[in-house]
């Protein structure tokens, strides 16, 4: 499992993978939240030790997230020099050049930086830990209300499902193409600007008729499967919610009371 594994699933049977599939979904939407409580030194903490904690429940290797979140590293280091750069508050600590960098930007940046690292590890793990059906189950069943005003729940959550588990695929496929035009001649890592935007259409142009071609198959099979939608449809697995469940949630309200209290 080489690349990305944000959307992907790894069976096991640890204390995560356990959870009720609308438990890791409470979590995943409750965490967005109480994230954003986090400003000081000692709510970071909680907030890291509290990610490390489902990291180890899931018994999934730290190696194994860190090689897998790879590919949006970069992205986290680029919001850290964008607010280092940027943000004019505090002392200067450093000065080059007309460069001014500010104790104040680099505590904002590493606090910024590490809120989207833990949003990004708590949402992997959510598909790591939790099959597609067991996502779409959940997702159906915490919007089951809305289909008092006719709602496609079931379709939603669905899609959503399908759209989450797309992203290993698409950049696997991303990557094939990749190598096969770099074979041909394609550059894309060198050259101007302009003449890398134009390689790119060497990239997305066959990406964008594959995604279209897979979902072409996936719909057919679904077809040829008699899918119907939610219409008269059973299901072989009943979520349970259980004391397990009770307790984990009653724990997220607990973190988020402490993350409350000692923000600054």
């Amino acid at each position: 499992m080489n690349g990305m594994i944000i959307g992907k699933y790894v069976p096991g049977d640890s204390f995560i993978h356990r959870l009720d599939p609308r438990t890791k979904l409470l979590l995943m939407f409750i965490y967005v939240f109480i994230v954003f409580l986090a400003n000081n030194g000692w709510t970071y903490g909680i907030l890291t030790l509290f990610t490390c904690l489902l990291l180890f429940l899931s018994r999934i290797p730290f190696s194994f997230m860190i090689r897998g979140l790879k590919p949006v590293l970069w992205v986290i280091v680029f919001t850290f020099f964008l607010h280092v750069l940027l943000t004019k508050e505090g002392h200067i600590v450093f000065q080059w050049l007309g460069i001014e960098v500010y104790d104040k930007a680099i505590q904002q940046g590493a606090f910024i930086s590490l809120r989207f690292l833990l949003l990004i590890v708590v949402t992997t793990l959510l598909t790591l830990t939790t099959t597609p059906i067991e996502v779409t189950d959940g997702m159906e069943s915490l919007l089951s209300p809305l289909k008092k005003w006719n709602v496609p729940v079931h379709e939603l959550a669905l899609m959503m499902s399908i759209s989450l588990r797309f992203i290993p695929t698409l950049m696997e496929e991303t990557e094939k193409i990749m190598k096969a035009q770099t074979a041909r001649g394609v550059d894309f890592s060198s050259g101007p600007l302009q003449e890398r935007m134009k390689a790119m259409t060497a990239l997305l142009v066959p990406l964008f008729i594959s995604a279209f071609k897979r979902a072409e198959e996936l719909a057919v099979a679904m077809e040829v499967r008699g899918y119907r939608g939610s219409q008269n449809r059973t299901k072989w697995r009943e979520l349970t919610w259980g004391r397990i469940d009770t307790a984990f949630m009653l724990f997220i309200g607990l973190l988020a009371i402490a993350l409350w209290l000692l923000r600054s």
